[in-house]
């Protein structure tokens, strides 16, 4: 190992169990939740629990241990990471419905606490199609357009911040546009659909812009395979989004068979 090489490990440690940390208590959060849910009603279904636990799986893998400390040298590795931690994950979360499953396992005051909440405007406006897409889209165009990706390389807390952001982010697109959990202020599948297209669109063009014009500090040959990463890889998480919202829009609207 280099002494660059060595440097980035060193610096990677700490950030990487903070990042690490509050993923790994989510997970133990989650079966304690399925343990009590399972012994006052009915059982948790398990697919979503094993779509919890492939989530933390990919989150953690983005943060914490080899793909994370190569991420530091090799811009290829860190789009993998960006699609774990900003894709993979919050399209594993959402199906997980961990509100679902936080509703039924709450005190009937707390649940309602929650309930409320989610009837707030702040939850009405984050969760707005519009909102989390410029929040997940927008951002990942200010880090790769501007000094922000060479400069989280040099701070800690810089860098713990934007990987935050790049899960918060993404997992609010992923709730905003399929509705597993209960979503209160919802919109129509329409809109849905049109601003979908749209942030598709912001992604394969921030891809393809990262192709022939790397981040700072990030040699050619690595923007360029990091971009194809970034266009592919993200096409294959956003086809499954796209299934799961035309399927639940053609249950909403196919016709129903009246019997005589």
């Amino acid at each position: 190992m280099n002494i660059n090489n060595h440097i980035h490990h060193t610096i990677g440690i700490i950030p990487q169990l903070l990042l690490a940390l509050p993923f790994i208590m989510a997970f133990v959060m989650y079966i304690l939740a399925v343990i009590v849910s399972n012994r006052r009603q009915k059982p948790w279904p398990i697919y979503r629990t094993v779509y919890w636990a492939f989530g933390i799986l990919f989150a953690i893998i983005s943060v914490a241990g080899p793909l994370a400390d190569r991420a530091h040298v090799d811009f290829a590795a860190h789009m993998f990471g960006h699609l774990f931690l900003g894709m993979l994950a919050p399209l594993l979360f959402t199906l997980a419905a961990p509100m679902t499953l936080m509703l039924r396992t709450l005190s009937v005051p707390l649940a309602r606490k929650i309930s409320k909440f989610l009837r707030s405007w702040p939850s009405r406006m984050y969760t707005n199609p519009v909102v989390a897409s410029f929040l997940n889209i927008g951002g990942l165009w200010l880090l790769y357009t501007t000094d922000l990706y060479s400069l989280m390389h040099k701070s800690i807390l810089l860098h713990i911040i934007v990987h935050f952001h790049v899960f918060l982010a993404g997992y609010l697109f992923t709730v905003s546009m399929i509705y597993i959990d209960p979503i209160p202020h919802r919109t129509s599948f329409l809109y849905r659909a049109i601003v979908f297209v749209i942030a598709l669109a912001g992604h394969g063009i921030l891809s393809k812009y990262i192709y022939a014009n790397p981040p700072h500090g990030v040699p050619a040959d690595q923007a360029e395979l990091g971009g194809m990463v970034m266009y592919y890889g993200g096409d294959m998480i956003d086809i499954v989004i796209i299934f799961i919202l035309c399927l639940h829009w053609f249950r909403a609207t196919r016709p129903r068979i009246k019997l005589a």
